[in-house]
């Protein structure tokens, strides 16, 4: 049994405890109050936890081996202390209707850009491997929407919402995809390499865990130029959101730069977008310990677990990880369980899960969840969002046309951004690429 830091909620803030695990069979998260400290709150199965009063969480449903509990004694969980139990937090964080709109902009922008991508792709307007994000959208969001113009964005090969939701331009995205000149990358990363400097989007990588070390890089230059050259700025240190999947978890690259972030308390949220299947395996037969949010506590850093289908969970730990990346005490590492409604790629036929594993989260589509919250809590109407679908369905047809309209790049690009040091090795001294002399390409491939 370990205990938790917890803070008490005022009487008009308690509402019904919820539990985050949502594994289809998964046993019930159990807690209990201890009434002799009021400052913690302990996890645990029903018999552990017998001798305090015990609070079992199922759905929304909660039951009790006495009374349900006064608003007085009513408890949130720190995400920062949580160390053993699924369950994260015990209140559903009320948002503003300019907040709750900003959301749900944003993901239908990216299921909707998604969708379009599947028909380009299949008239052949998109080549190679295309992953798209369908499902996924509430941890995107959940995260980018609480960053800063400055902070930092490292994605993976499923990474055109993480783009958009960072605020690149659809057009540019999509002309990316579509191989154009006009593209965030002028047509050269394609689908998986999205890179925008000037949204701070650090490129997707295609290899697994590629990223990882890219993003604990950017955080250590965060913390450099705010502690060593002076560089403050007044809201704090600039974070860096590394986002991968659960199939990196047991790639050595992660553990390493989780080790030295901590280390050196850079300030990083490592978010684990676990969509419990690495192509066609599944996770939990990837990996001894499926909880990946415990590999954090292993390191000395909070470790958090959070319903990655419900975009207010996920934006309620979003907003107290960053909070502390900024203050200076160091990274957090967030699993986010979600699911991806579509196959690995496109490429992908996606026979291997089963039907009603499918039709369970379909029926949790993140999207028409927040919809429902909306509407229920009276921050728009049905009407007002079906405008924001046209809107959004207006902005992705542009996309589209500016990509298709868009040129393709010119032939002498494609030796740009090849070399490291283009002064020094790429280029020569009469002005011409060294790759172009015959003597230093003999007995190499031609391009």
């Amino acid at each position: 049994m370990a205990a938790f830091s917890a803070v008490k909620i005022p009487p008009p803030q308690f509402t019904t405890v919820r539990s985050s695990s949502q594994r289809p069979g998964s046993s019930p998260a159990h807690f209990a109050h201890s009434p002799s400290a009021f400052n913690s709150i302990s996890f645990g199965s029903a018999k552990s936890v017998r001798s305090r009063p015990l609070f079992a969480v199922s759905s929304d449903v909660v039951s009790s081996d006495k009374t349900k509990p006064a608003s007085s004694s009513a408890f949130i969980v720190n995400c920062d202390m949580i160390w053993r139990s699924r369950l994260v937090h015990c209140l559903v964080v009320a948002v503003t209707r300019e907040v709750a709109l900003e959301l749900y902009e944003d993901m239908v922008l990216g299921r909707a850009f998604e969708d379009m991508c599947a028909q380009m792709y299949y008239r052949g307007k998109m080549f190679g491997f295309v992953h798209l994000y369908n499902g996924q959208e509430a941890v995107s969001t959940g995260f980018i929407k609480l960053l800063n113009q400055s902070d930092k964005v490292v994605s993976t090969y499923r990474d055109h919402v993480h783009a958009l939701s960072k605020g690149v331009p659809s057009r540019e995205v999509m002309a990316e995809l579509f191989g154009k000149a006009t593209g965030c990358c002028r047509g050269q990363g394609g689908s998986m390499h999205m890179f925008s400097a000037a949204h701070n989007v650090l490129g997707g990588f295609a290899f697994i865990g590629e990223g990882i070390p890219v993003a604990t890089g950017a955080a250590f230059s965060a913390k450099y130029h705010h502690e060593v050259l002076k560089q403050s700025k007044p809201e704090g240190l600039d974070v860096t959101l590394a986002f991968f999947g659960d199939g990196t978890c047991n790639n050595g690259q992660f553990f390493e730069c989780l080790n030295m972030a901590q280390l050196w308390k850079l300030p990083i949220i490592f978010v684990v977008e676990n969509n419990l299947w690495a192509i066609g395996m599944s996770h939990l037969r990837a990996t001894s310990d499926p909880e990946i949010w415990k590999k954090g506590p292993a390191f000395g850093m909070p470790g958090v677990h959070v319903d990655g289908m419900d975009v207010l969970k996920v934006r309620e730990v979003a907003q107290e990880a960053i909070a502390r990346a900024r203050r200076g005490e160091g990274p957090t590492l967030v699993e986010c369980e979600t699911y991806r409604f579509r196959g690995h790629s496109l490429a992908d036929p996606d026979e291997l899960r089963k039907p009603d594993e499918k039709a369970h989260y379909a029926a949790r589509d993140p999207i028409i969840a927040l919809k429902k919250y909306i509407i229920e809590h009276g921050l728009a109407s049905e009407s007002e969002l079906k405008s924001i679908d046209k809107k959004i369905d207006d902005v992705v047809e542009d996309a589209v046309e500016f990509a298709d309209s868009s040129p393709l790049p010119p032939r002498t690009q494609l030796l740009e951004n090849v070399f490291a040091d283009p002064k020094g090795f790429g280029i020569g001294p009469d002005g011409k690429y060294r790759c172009e002399d015959p003597l230093f390409t003999q007995g190499t491939a031609q391009v």
